[in-house]
């Protein structure tokens, strides 16, 4: 008889849902899952007001199947004209959740992103009093800085004095690849937590190269040594409230990512859930897995559990080799190989 989990439905503090059709071919994978989920919004345009939000939350509560039962907690999108105004009615609204830093430049559909943090102090000063949490995605852009550094340095040379000029404000790390990040989470105040992927649990950077390059294992920040990996896996399953499930599934065509420049991100929705519970379970840890995928997450945005469960069960499956993806095709991870663990219907 196969082995059977029943946890507590989770939520993904980190989603790109996209829009249009490519929202209507991934939203199912998502709800199919999770109860919430914190969208992303580097848009084109990007998500930067109010209005724009709920223009997108309903566009996403539009596209989800008949009877799905899943609520978008939106997220406005920092650039350095946004103002203090806007987050005092981004707070009010009940629907915007968190406001995200790109530093310019570093990730998809990153140009508006700040350059200057000087230029955004006033919000960062109303986001503090208003308890509304900065999601950073944690790399400098500086070209001389190595790639595989550049998370290291991004939380040495800003985060650090970030978080100590503005000690009360609310600070998600997203996505955390290095002992560095894991560290500094660590040693923080209360009120600083991180997201940690599927993929970084479960992906070295040897993945990038295994009998070529393996465009669909791109991600930013990029994957990390082995010794980054076991950093990460110890903190997920140390039961420390301070590390909670974030997928930063990232659907791109196959076009886009198999060409002379593809882009960065890993489509991990398919099977997100199921893919936590194989590197839990890698590491005899699977008592540890509610509490990160649907406890830790909740409780620091100030949300209430969900009530609902969902079951999971040590069954091999086969991924398909490609998704349909709005008239195009989207290459999952695992694509063509088998996951560990099936989401039981």
């Amino acid at each position: 008889m196969s082995q059977r989990l029943t946890i507590t439905r989770p939520d993904d503090w980190h989603l790109h849902v996209r829009d249009g059709e490519f929202l209507k071919a991934v939203l199912p994978d998502t709800a199919k899952r999770f109860a919430r989920a914190i969208i992303m919004p580097n848009l084109k345009p990007p998500v930067v007001s109010v209005e724009q939000a709920q223009a997108y939350r309903t566009r996403i509560l539009e596209a989800l199947p008949s009877g799905a039962s899943f609520t978008p907690l939106m997220t406005l999108y920092l650039t350095e004209n946004s103002t203090a105004k806007e987050m005092e009615k981004a707070k009010s609204s009940g629907f915007i959740h968190a406001v995200k830093y790109y530093p310019a430049g570093a990730t998809t559909n990153s140009d508006s992103g700040v350059r200057q943090w000087s230029k955004v102090e006033g919000v960062l000063e109303a986001m503090e009093e208003l308890g509304l949490p900065l999601l950073v995605h944690g790399e400098v852009t500086d070209p001389q800085v190595d790639v595989f550094d550049r998370e290291r340095v991004f939380i040495e040379e800003q985060l650090i004095p970030l978080a100590l000029k503005y000690p009360k404000l609310k600070i998600v790390l997203e996505h955390i690849t290095t002992a560095s990040a894991v560290k500094f989470v660590l040693t923080a105040n209360s009120n600083v937590a991180a997201t940690v992927t599927a993929h970084h649990l479960l992906l070295n950077r040897n993945a990038l190269f295994q009998g070529g390059i393996r465009p669909h294992h791109y991600c930013l920040p990029v994957l990390k040594r082995e010794k980054h990996r076991q950093a990460l896996l110890e903190a997920v399953v140390s039961g420390n409230p301070k590390f909670f499930l974030g997928t930063d599934s990232a659907p791109h065509a196959q076009n886009v990512k198999e060409n002379a420049c593809g882009c960065a991100g890993i489509y991990t929705a398919h099977a997100a859930i199921e893919l936590y519970a194989e590197a839990f379970d890698s590491v005899g840890a699977l008592d540890k897995l509610e509490a990160f995928a649907s406890f830790y997450g909740a409780d620091f945005y100030g949300l209430a559990r969900n009530k609902d469960k969902i079951t999971i069960e040590k069954q091999q499956v086969k991924v398909p080799t490609e998704l349909p993806y709005g008239g195009q095709s989207l290459i999952p991870m695992r694509s063509g190989e088998y996951l560990l663990w099936s989401l039981v219907a």
